[in-house]
């Protein structure tokens, strides 16, 4: 029988990758990413290669199954130049944690936006609804909006084995969340990328697209969009010592702009100081302090200095790939 590989990656528009894909036939597929060729696709149409010389690879490295095709099959692909080496846009291949000894949890926040009225959800024609506050974990017609995309979305990722640990209605009209976490950095980023594609995709039967940037709403009174990083290693969940966090979270303070730089477009407009983040200007941490650079939980002091640290300044529209690859360079850096 033929199965459908959707091959999915990322183009090389600056300042924000998009999504592309497209599906290849392979007759007797076993559904193991070994079996999943190489293929070229035109690197001159997704600003990855010149038209004289446009070939660029996809090299698949994650795969699970398509809930929504029959015989199907989701392959994201790393792009490879035609040399073999990884192209420039391949943040992925960036990433030092070949042990996994890594582990992330990404909490995805994004609006789902109505096209027509060039508004997220919830919001009328003219003006704007009520201001923010009713509709964090919200329920009911009024409050809540697009909860129907939200969870097909769940089920889709969930029946395609995707870790999702949980969703939630956001602070905004319109706006929504969810979290994937993983065992290994590569493998959080394959998840969120995939998870991404597949909630565009369920938009597209609904006429509502999804909008990533950190600020749609302007310099208004709405919170952004982020995508918090949740990270530790073997140091961090075994530490049992507040001194080794300090040398850890203080490793991230003479790099603040190497990590903005690839903390998603435009975060200057999100990272006020304002709407539960720090400015974009300092770099702070503290116990339970939702608007410090890095949050340090209570749940980790608790268990005695052994747990995780939650980055809060990546964006909604950040590769999370690149997000990964600077978070454990400065952690390393730290020499812990």
């Amino acid at each position: 029988m033929a199965a459908k590989l959707e091959y999915i990656w990322l183009d090389g528009y600056k300042p924000t990758q998009s999504l592309r894909s497209k599906t290849k036939i392979e007759k007797d597929f076993s559904g193991k990413l070994e079996d999943c060729p190489l293929w070229s696709f035109d690197g001159s149409s997704t600003e990855q290669a010149p038209g004289g010389s446009s070939d660029c690879i996809l090299k698949p490295v994650f795969i699970c199954p398509d809930p929504q095709r029959k015989e199907g099959y989701l392959v994201m692909c790393e792009v490879l130049s035609s040399d073999g080496t990884p192209h420039e846009s391949n943040g992925r291949a960036t990433i030092q944690d070949d042990d996994n000894d890594f582990w992330f949890g990404f909490e995805q926040e994004y609006f789902l936006w109505d096209p027509e009225t060039n508004k997220p959800l919830g919001f009328p024609a003219g003006g704007y609804p009520g201001p923010q506050g009713p509709y964090y974990c919200s329920v009911g017609a009024n409050n809540a909006f697009g909860r129907e995309i939200v969870e097909e979305h769940l089920d889709v990722c969930l029946e395609a084995g995707l870790n999702v640990e949980g969703i939630n209605a956001e602070v905004a009209a319109g706006q929504w969340e969810f979290q994937i976490f993983a065992k290994g950095a590569k493998e959080a980023g394959d998840q969120i990328w995939v998870a991404r594609y597949l909630l565009e995709r369920i938009g597209e039967s609904y006429g509502v697209s999804i909008n990533w940037h950190c600020k749609p709403l302007g310099t208004l009174d709405w919170n952004g969009s982020g995508m918090h990083a949740n990270f530790s290693n073997t140091t961090l969940r075994t530490a049992g010592s507040e001194d080794t966090y300090k040398k850890i979270l203080e490793a991230f303070r003479p790099v603040v702009a190497e990590h903005i730089a690839v903390y998603g477009a435009d975060n200057d407009q999100r990272l006020t100081g304002k709407h539960e983040t720090a400015s974009i200007h300092d770099y702070s941490y503290g116990v339970s302090d939702r608007g410090a650079s890095i949050r340090i939980p209570l749940y980790t002091v608790q268990k005695g200095w052994k747990g995780y640290l939650e980055d809060r300044r990546p964006n909604s529209a950040a590769d999370p790939y690149k997000v990964a690859a600077v978070i454990i360079k400065t952690v390393k850096s730290a020499g812990v």
